[in-house]
């Protein structure tokens, strides 16, 4: 398959990588940016342009890799017939392409991803969606090829699964954070906790997060969630965090 890939950050680089491991043909990039087009495009060895004026006709699939925002002016900067379209946003409608091709549809991946992280074995979620059955073949055919479990969800399920990740990993990691704000004000190695997040996180793949819940609120322990406020007096920020998760988890 040609592939298109417009963007140039963190999903455009993991995807452009793994479409190019996969056998497929990746012959340009485009970003508004064109250092950035540049370096992705010298990478995966293929043309690279800043003018969506030249974008290449020639592709099977053109995959949009670009913020929430510039999906809606898309429409506005190219012209591809009727070839495949896809974005790979989590919470944007598959009908934001509707204007730009009569065939589109959706590649989302499910994971957090950075485009220093060069490890190819990654298992990544894949869910698609096309507004057509050629569409959706073509979509399919390409993240199948790819790797990762592959799910077919519309919009409506697609947004709901992208609350929930922002819930468990975007918060999760900005928790991560502020205890490492926390341990570096107190002189704590931080680093002596990733045991328990991975313990904790490994758990997930035999039981339901509720079953596992511990720690002094689930346990109702006055007397401990006390002496840990006092220490967090200074903390504002995160004191005012720990009261709140505390209540919820004591009053589900």
């Amino acid at each position: 398959m040609r592939v298109v890939i417009i963007g140039a950050g963190n999903v455009a680089t993991v995807l452009g990588r793994l479409i190019k491991r996969a056998g497929h043909q990746v012959v340009q990039v485009i970003s508004r940016k064109m250092d950035t087009a540049q370096i992705l495009a010298e990478e995966l060895q293929c043309n690279a342009t800043n003018n969506f004026e030249d974008i290449d006709k020639t592709a099977s699939m053109y995959i949009v890799a670009m913020s929430d925002a510039a999906l809606n002016d898309l429409k506005e900067s190219i012209d591809i017939g009727d070839k495949v379209i896809v974005h790979t946003a989590g919470s944007v409608s598959r009908e934001v392409l509707k204007d730009v091709s009569i065939n589109y549809g959706v590649l989302y991946p499910l994971q957090s991803l950075r485009k220093e992280n060069t490890d190819m074995d990654l298992h990544i979620p894949l869910l698609i969606d096309g507004n057509n059955e050629y569409s959706m073949q073509q979509v399919y055919n390409l993240a199948i090829s790819i790797g990762g479990p592959v799910m077919a969800a519309d919009d409506g399920y697609r947004q709901k699964l992208h609350v929930a990740a922002v819930v468990a990993s975007n918060f999760s990691n900005y928790l991560y954070s502020l205890a490492f704000d926390y341990c570096s004000k107190e002189n704590i190695d931080f680093k002596m906790l990733l045991p328990l997040i991975e313990e904790t996180a490994s758990r997930l793949h035999q039981h339901a997060p509720g079953e596992m819940q511990t720690g002094p609120a689930v346990r109702k322990d006055i007397i401990t969630l006390d002496k840990h406020l006092r220490l967090l007096g200074t903390h504002p920020k995160l004191r005012n965090i720990y009261l709140k998760m505390t209540d919820s988890i004591m009053n589900p």
